[in-house]
């Protein structure tokens, strides 16, 4: 038997070990592994790249073509055959273009875009590390709060074992106390299944191995209340500038107007400048399909021109996508003006769920000495016979709610403020502030 206690003992202390991992380390990892965030940054420069081809409209372009071939015979005038090449090249520059200053401004916002949803997903990340974090401190520390009253209820179950044992009491109220005492073995087991469930949670966002024999992050330090005041009124103001999402909804307003002016510049007309050389190397070259002696012969040449176009009619294909396009920006608008409505009444939630929170907190201390005095008193009293198994039943339970309830506030106050520092946009410095 001390054998196999030994090997037991050995099988555990050479198990990997998780390192405990504050909440500043949990963020920093999750910003720099979590494969959300990583996607989104490949999204910035694929942005940057739909930015230079939006930007690519007020550049010349410019195409070169070398042919090359074989002449002669009686119209080559010789009787043998010659090989021939030259340089033919072609350049084009936008003269008047009413989309060119539409599209530039259209690259910029669709950079400034993906850089908007980069900035949503990294909040929307850590603040997914962030309550996972919290919601494995309440785990862990509900779970050792009820450990501890079980081992109190254990102790009371042997306490009446003895005394039915010394004939003091029956049966009862031995069996009773181990129902007592049993009855917590669900809600630490419940607690025990949660507080991994908050452990993989945390590995996700860190972007950790999720192997099997990979050990979870164990989250260093305790939940605390403290006491907070925040202005509502001055928060909501400086949310609808600070917010994520609301830049992002304006954004996207902007791209489609942009949009919709880039489509109507088909009304308008444009003039393209150009400038078509040829070199040719050697002389002596014949102009193919030529009917005239005189234009028989081609050599080296430079011709400059423009061209105006205007399409007067365009049978609806300009017309129906404007018409679209601009439907797409009244749907972003009433969009952002919805969401915008509804930062106040979001803030406005939280700050209730603050108070109620705090005045819970409060009514709860106020009540735990008495509580845990009365629950002392009872167990002193049902050693001595002089309380009831039913009366101690009541003052534990009514202990056990009292902790568990002062842990309970404690946790949904830091998840509130949490919510709260994303519903006004605390999170980070976003990138269009730095622009």
């Amino acid at each position: 038997m001390r054998f196999q206690f030994t090997t037991l003992i050995l099988s555990l202390s050479i198990l990997p070990l998780a390192s405990a991992i504050t909440l500043d380390a949990v963020l920093n990892t999750t910003l720099e592994k979590n494969p959300a965030i990583q996607q989104a940054k490949l999204k910035v420069e694929q942005a940057s790249g739909r930015r230079l081809v939006l930007r690519s409209v007020i550049w010349p372009s410019v195409r070169v073509n070398v042919p090359a071939g074989v002449q002669g015979g009686d119209r080559a005038g010789s009787t043998t055959t010659k090989l021939f090449g030259f340089v033919r090249g072609a350049l084009n520059q936008p003269l008047i273009d009413t989309a060119i200053p539409h599209s530039l401004r259209r690259g910029d916002i669709e950079l400034l875009i993906a850089e908007q949803q980069l900035n949503l997903a990294i909040e929307e990340q850590l603040h997914t590390a962030r309550v996972a974090f919290y919601s494995a401190l309440y785990q862990r520390e509900l779970r050792s709060l009820r450990d501890k009253q079980r081992l109190r209820l254990d102790e009371n179950v042997a306490s009446q074992h003895d005394r039915y044992q010394a004939g003091l009491v029956d049966r009862s109220a031995y069996t009773t106390a181990t129902v007592e005492a049993r009855g917590l073995d669900p809600l630490v087991q419940g607690a025990q299944r949660s507080y991994a469930a908050a452990q993989l949670q945390l590995s996700e966002a860190m972007a950790d191995d999720l192997n099997s024999n990979t050990p979870r992050p164990e989250p260093e330090g305790e939940l605390t209340f403290a006491t907070v005041d925040v202005d509502l009124n001055a928060e909501t103001t400086a949310a609808l500038d600070r917010r994520t999402d609301v830049k992002l909804a304006r954004l996207l307003v902007k791209a489609a107007n942009e949009d919709a002016r880039i489509i109507a510049a088909g009304y308008y007309p444009s003039a393209t400048g150009s400038i078509t050389a040829d070199y040719i190397p050697v002389t002596g070259i014949h102009r193919e399909g030529s009917t005239s002696r005189n234009q028989d012969f081609i050599g080296s040449e430079i011709r400059e021109g423009a061209a105006y176009t205007w399409q007067v009619i365009d049978n609806g294909k300009v017309g129906g996508a404007v018409l679209k396009a601009t439907k797409i920006r009244e749907i972003n608008e009433l969009e952002l003006k919805k969401l915008e409505a509804g930062v106040g009444q979001q803030l406005s939630r939280i700050h209730n769920d603050l108070a109620g929170i705090a005045q819970r907190h409060q009514a709860l201390s106020s009540g735990r000495n008495n509580a845990e005095q009365a629950a002392v008193a009872v167990q002193q009293n049902l050693g001595s016979g002089l309380a009831s198994q039913l009366e101690y039943r009541v003052a534990e339970s009514s202990f056990l709610k009292t902790q568990s309830g002062l842990l309970e506030a404690s946790y949904l106050q830091n998840v509130a403020l949490a919510e709260w520092d994303r519903a006004t946009g605390r999170y980070f410095q976003f990138s269009e502030d730095m622009h």
